[in-house]
């Protein structure tokens, strides 16, 4: 997940929201890590369960990492000030988009996992190794 996110990362533009979309334990906070490492983030990256929100700075613009995991209401989402982080210069990761969908703004991309005994299974909307 590291090295595919690493790999993502450069078809990722500053201003774009990412969703990453999987169940608990599928690798979303890890496919992050990957991406932050390809935008230019080299430091320790957490995991926002708790936080809500991780912000980074990258080498010429900010990423904010977001995990709605344990929000449970649009009005929460409102409190967190997302719209203020997208000011067309920030990429942001949101993961657990699904929960609040009306209340966020469109994807660029989103990115669902899936697990199974074998493995996983990324696929990405829109396709952005075609497109880019």
């Amino acid at each position: 997940m590291l090295a595919f996110g690493e790999a993502l990362s450069g078809k990722i533009e500053p201003g774009e929201v990412v969703y990453l979309i999987g169940e608990l334990g599928a690798g979303k906070t890890t496919l992050a890590r990957g991406i932050l490492s390809g935008l230019g983030y080299q430091e320790n990256v957490v995991s926002p369960t708790y936080t809500l929100i991780e912000p980074y700075a990258a080498s010429d613009h900010d990423i904010y990492h977001l995990d709605l995991y344990r929000l449970n209401s649009e009005d929460e989402i409102e409190n967190l000030g997302l719209r203020d982080l997208l000011d067309g210069n920030a990429v942001c990761l949101i993961e657990w988009p699904d929960k609040f969908t009306t209340s966020l703004p469109s994807p660029s991309l989103t990115i669902h996992i899936e697990v199974f005994s074998q493995g996983r299974s990324i696929s990405l909307d829109p396709d952005l190794i075609s497109d880019r």
